[in-house]
C-alpha cells in the first residue's frame, strides 16, 4: 500500500494493457494514494474500523468518479475487504484469488507464506486460500515472522533494498523448503521489490504482479 509498491501496479497494469493492444494503448487508471503513514498507525494500533472506513470512503468515490473495477494495491488491508465489498455496486478483485487460482493450477497444496505479521497470523488471508483453494499454508517461526515484518516496514515501504534482508529472505525460504513447502507466495506487495523467482530456492508467487495479471484477465474480458 505504500507509494513504492504503488508504483509497482502502475508500472505492470500500463505493460499489460500496451502488451495485449500494443501500438500507444495505455491503462485508463483511477487511482488513489493514501498516506501511508496514517494507515500504519491505524495497524499499530488496531483500529481497524477506522481503517475501513477511511477505505470505504476512498473507494466509494473512485467508484462515483467512473472506476468500472476495484484493485486494493495491498495485501494486510485486504482485512477489511468485506467491508468494502459491502460498500461498491462494481466488481472487487480481492488480491489472493488470482494467487490461489495459478497455485492450484500448477498442483501445488503446501505453501509457504510470507507478509507483514497481520497477513501470516490472522486468518482473512490464509483461511480464504484454505477455504476457495484448498491451499495448506505454512508461515515462518516467531522470530522469522517478527524480522520479516521488521523489514518490510522499516525498510521496503521507505525504498530501502539491502542485500543482507534479500539474504535473510532467502535463508527463511531456504528452511522452509526444507520443511516441505512447494512454493512461496509472496503476501505483501513490497516483497517483490526484494525477492523473485531467480534467487528462490522455490517456485514464488508475486501477489502484486498476479493480482494485476487477474485483473486485467477482467478487464479486458468487458
Amino acid at each position: 500500500m505504500s507509494w513504492e509498491s504503488t508504483l509497482e501496479y502502475y508500472r505492470l497494469l500500463n505493460e499489460g494493457i500496451k502488451n495485449t493492444l500494443w501500438g500507444h494503448h495505455s491503462a485508463e487508471i483511477l487511482l488513489y494514494s493514501f498516506d501511508f503513514d496514517q494507515i500504519k498507525e491505524l495497524q499499530s494500533q488496531w483500529e481497524w474500523v477506522k481503517a475501513w472506513q477511511i477505505l470505504v470512503e476512498w473507494a466509494v468515490k473512485l467508484e462515483m468518479a467512473g472506476a468500472e473495477i476495484l484493485l486494493m494495491a495491498t495485501n494486510t488491508m485486504h482485512k477489511v475487504f468485506p467491508e468494502i465489498e459491502k460498500a461498491l455496486h462494481i466488481p472487487r478483485i480481492h488480491i489472493a484469488d488470482g494467487t490461489g487460482e495459478k497455485i492450484q493450477k500448477f498442483g501445488y497444496r503446501k505453501v509457504w507464506l510470507l507478509g507483514t505479521r497481520f497477513t501470516m497470523d490472522h486468518d482473512f488471508y490464509k483461511g480464504r486460500l484454505f477455504e476457495k483453494y484448498g491451499l495448506e499454508i505454512i508461515v515462518p517461526s516467531e522470530e522469522e515472522k517478527n524480522r520479516v515484518h521488521t523489514i518490510i516496514y522499516d525498510e521496503l515501504c521507505l525504498w530501502e533494498i539491502r542485500e543482507s534482508s534479500r539474504e535473510e529472505y532467502v535463508h527463511i525460504i531456504e528452511n522452509m523448503k526444507q520443511c516441505g513447502a512447494e512454493c512461496v507466495i509472496l503476501g505483501c506487495t513490497e516483497i517483490g521489490l526484494l525477492i523473485n523467482e531467480q534467487i528462490s530456492p522455490i517456485p514464488v508467487f508475486d501477489t502484486t504482479a498476479i493480482h494485476v495479471e487477474y485483473a486485467l484477465e477482467k478487464m479486458l474480458e468487458k
